[in-house]
C-alpha cells in the first residue's frame, strides 16, 4: 500500500492547502470511529455523488471540480497533529483508532466520473466512489465541497455565455465581491471553464493560465487635476522617442478637430481636462493596450471626446487604442451613441477602422440585464460581470448529495416520503443516447452487469419512479458516461486529467450540441433521465422490501 505522499506525486499541479482531510463534518469522523469499532471499516462500499435538480430554473448543469477531487485523493493523508485533534474531538476514542487513521490513504479507492466540463443532469451519478467504507466516508464532505460550488458557478457562467452569444467577449470581474479568497480563485477558474474569456483576478491568471483583462478605475481618473502633472514621460514611437509634451500637443490638436467637426460639434463644448490628463497619462503607460473608463464625469460630453483625442494621438505615433468601458448609465443607449461617435470620427477625420473600437460594459450585469440589452439593441462588444456571476446570486447552492448505494455487494436504498430524495440503488453504469439529428435524447442508468445499449437496437427507457413515464429509444450513438479517473495504485490505467483549456473546450462543445429547447432561458424542455426496465423493477422490489409495512388500528 503506497503512502499519501507517493500517491500525491502522480498528479501534477497545485493543490488547495485548505482542502485537507479535516475539511470534513464531524459526523464523518464519528462514523469512521463507529465503523472501526464495529469492524466494518474495511467493508467494500459504493457511493454515488449526484444532484437532484438543475440550478437557476434551467434544465442543464455543467459538471466541474473533478480535477480538485482527484488531487485531494492523491494527497489524502492525516498528519500526527491532525490525528491528535480528531481524537480530542472524540472523547473516549481508543488510541488504536489513531493508528488506523495514521495508515489511511486512498490506494484502495476507485473513482469513476463523468468527464469534467460535461453537460449533466439530475440523478445521474457525476462520480461513483468505491472503496473501504471507513475511508470513503471521509471523502463525502470534501468531494461535495469541491463539486457543489464549482459546478454551480460553471453553470452560471455557461448561462451568461448563452444569453450573451458566441460573438461577445465575457470578462469575469468578481474577485472583490466573491465569498473570500478561495471563493474568488475558484470562481475565476470555473467561470473560465464555463465559457468566459478572461478574468481580472491576477492570482487566477497565474495559477490556471487564464487570460487577464483590466484597465483602470474612477479613482485613477479623478486623481489627476491637469496635464501639468504628466512630467518626464516618454512615448516610444515607431520612429524613435516622442516627449510627453509632443504627445499632449497632438491630443489637444485632435480634441479641437473633433470639437469643430460639423457632425460632432453639437454633442459637447468643453471636456473635463483632468479626465483628459488621466487618459493621456494612461495611454503613455499603455500605448498598445489603451482602454479607458469614460463615465467618471459625463460619457458623451467628456469621456468619449477625450478618449477619441487620445486614441487619435496614439494613432499618430503608430499605436492603436483598444476601446472604452462603460460602468454606469443606460448601457444600451450609451453604447449606441459611442459607436456612432466613433464611426463619425472615422468618416469625417479619415481614420480607417476607428469605428470598430471595442465597447466594454460593466455595472452589476447579470443574465436578465444582458437579455434586456439584447432586446433593446446595443453596441457592446464585451461584458464585464462580477457580483451576480461569482456569488451565484440567484441560487446559493447546487445541492449535490453523496449516497451509499452498495456495501459488500449488497445494494442499498435510501427511502423518503419525498420521492425526489429516494436514491437509486446498486453499482450502475450510465449512458447517453443520441438521436438521428446528433442531439442527446436521454441518459439511461443500468445495473453494472446489464448489457450496454446498442446502436440501432430499440431500448425501453423508464422514469425511475413514475410508472407511466416510459419510452422506446433507438439510439444512433451510445456514449458511456462514467470513466475511471482514480484506481489508487499508480500503475493502474486511468483517464488523464486534461488541462483547463481542454475542459473549457469540451464544455463549449457539449453546450453547442444540446437541443435548443433544453437550453432556452424561459420554459426549457426537461431533459429525460431514465433507468433500464430491469433496474426499474429492482428499484421497486428493493423499495418494497425495505419500507416498513404499516398497521391500521
Amino acid at each position: 500500500m503506497e503512502n499519501g505522499s507517493e500517491l500525491g506525486q502522480i498528479i501534477d499541479g497545485p493543490t488547495n492547502p485548505m482542502v485537507t482531510p479535516l475539511l470534513n463534518d464531524l459526523y464523518q469522523f464519528t462514523m469512521a470511529y463507529a465503523y472501526w469499532k464495529a469492524g466494518k471499516h474495511n467493508e467494500r462500499s459504493v457511493f454515488d455523488l449526484y444532484f437532484r435538480k438543475n440550478p437557476f430554473g434551467g434544465e442543464y448543469t455543467v459538471f466541474a471540480g473533478l480535477e480538485e477531487c482527484v488531487k485531494f485523493l492523491a494527497n489524502f493523508k492525516l498528519s500526527d497533529e491532525e490525528i491528535d485533534f480528531v481524537r480530542d474531538c472524540l472523547p473516549g476514542s481508543e488510541e488504536a483508532f489513531g493508528d488506523y487513521l495514521r495508515g489511511l490513504d486512498c490506494s484502495d479507492v476507485e473513482v469513476y466520473a463523468i468527464p469534467e466540463g460535461s453537460v449533466v443532469f439530475p440523478k445521474v451519478p457525476l462520480m461513483r466512489v468505491e472503496g473501504p467504507v471507513g475511508v470513503v466516508q471521509l471523502l463525502e464532505t470534501p468531494f461535495l465541497n469541491l463539486v457543489n460550488f464549482a459546478s454551480l458557478v460553471a453553470t452560471n457562467a455557461a448561462r451568461h455565455r448563452f444569453v450573451a452569444g458566441k460573438s461577445k467577449s465575457l470578462l469575469e470581474f468578481g474577485a472583490r465581491r466573491a465569498q473570500g479568497p478561495d471563493g474568488a480563485i475558484s470562481a475565476s477558474k470555473y467561470c473560465y471553464l464555463g465559457g468566459f474569456d478572461a478574468t481580472s483576478n491576477v492570482a487566477a491568471g497565474k495559477l490556471f493560465g487564464i487570460p487577464l483583462r483590466g484597465t483602470h478605475s474612477h479613482a485613477y481618473v479623478s486623481s489627476f487635476m491637469s496635464t501639468d502633472e504628466i512630467v518626464d514621460k516618454v512615448l516610444r514611437s515607431a520612429d524613435g522617442k516622442t516627449t510627453c509634451e509632443d504627445f499632449v500637443s497632438h491630443v489637444q490638436t485632435w480634441l479641437k478637430k473633433i470639437q469643430y467637426s460639423p457632425s460632432l460639434s453639437g454633442i459637447f463644448s468643453e471636456t473635463n481636462q483632468s479626465e483628459l490628463a488621466a487618459f493621456t497619462s494612461y495611454a503613455l503607460a499603455f500605448p498598445k493596450t489603451f482602454l479607458a473608463l469614460v463615465d467618471t464625469y459625463d460619457v458623451m460630453k467628456s469621456g468619449i471626446p477625450n478618449f477619441c483625442a487620445v486614441a487619435l494621438a496614439l494613432n499618430d505615433f503608430g499605436y492603436k487604442a483598444l476601446g472604452i468601458r462603460l460602468d454606469s448609465g443606460d448601457l444600451a443607449y450609451l453604447s449606441r451613441e459611442a459607436r456612432n461617435f466613433f464611426c463619425t470620427v472615422e468618416r469625417e477625420l479619415k481614420v480607417p477602422g476607428f469605428g470598430k473600437m471595442v465597447v466594454t460594459a460593466s455595472n452589476d450585469l447579470n443574465e436578465e440585464t444582458i437579455d434586456a440589452l439584447n432586446k433593446q439593441g446595443h453596441e457592446v462588444d464585451a461584458f464585464g460581470i462580477g457580483t451576480y456571476l461569482v456569488t451565484c446570486y440567484s441560487q446559493a447552492a447546487l445541492g449535490c448529495v453523496f449516497k451509499l448505494v452498495e456495501i459488500n455487494n449488497q445494494p442499498r436504498i435510501k427511502l423518503s416520503e419525498d420521492v425526489t430524495k429516494v436514491s437509486i440503488p446498486c453499482k450502475k453504469r450510465s449512458y447517453r443516447l443520441y438521436g438521428k439529428e446528433g442531439y442527446p435524447l436521454v441518459d439511461i442508468m443500468t445495473g453494472e452487469n446489464e448489457p450496454p445499449p446498442k446502436v440501432g437496437e430499440r431500448l425501453l427507457c423508464r422514469h425511475p419512479f413514475n410508472e407511466s413515464k416510459r419510452a422506446y429509444v433507438v439510439p444512433q450513438r451510445v456514449e458511456e458516461l462514467l470513466k475511471c479517473y482514480w484506481r489508487g495504485s499508480a500503475d493502474e490505467a486511468r483517464e488523464e486529467l486534461p488541462p483547463l483549456k481542454e475542459i473549457r473546450d469540451r464544455c463549449i462543445k457539449q453546450l453547442e450540441n444540446m437541443r435548443p429547447d433544453h437550453m432556452r432561458r424561459l420554459n426549457p424542455t426537461p431533459y429525460k433521465v431514465s433507468v433500464s426496465a430491469k433496474l426499474y423493477d429492482f428499484i421497486h422490489f428493493l423499495w418494497l422490501n425495505e419500507a416498513p409495512v404499516g398497521e391500521l388500528q
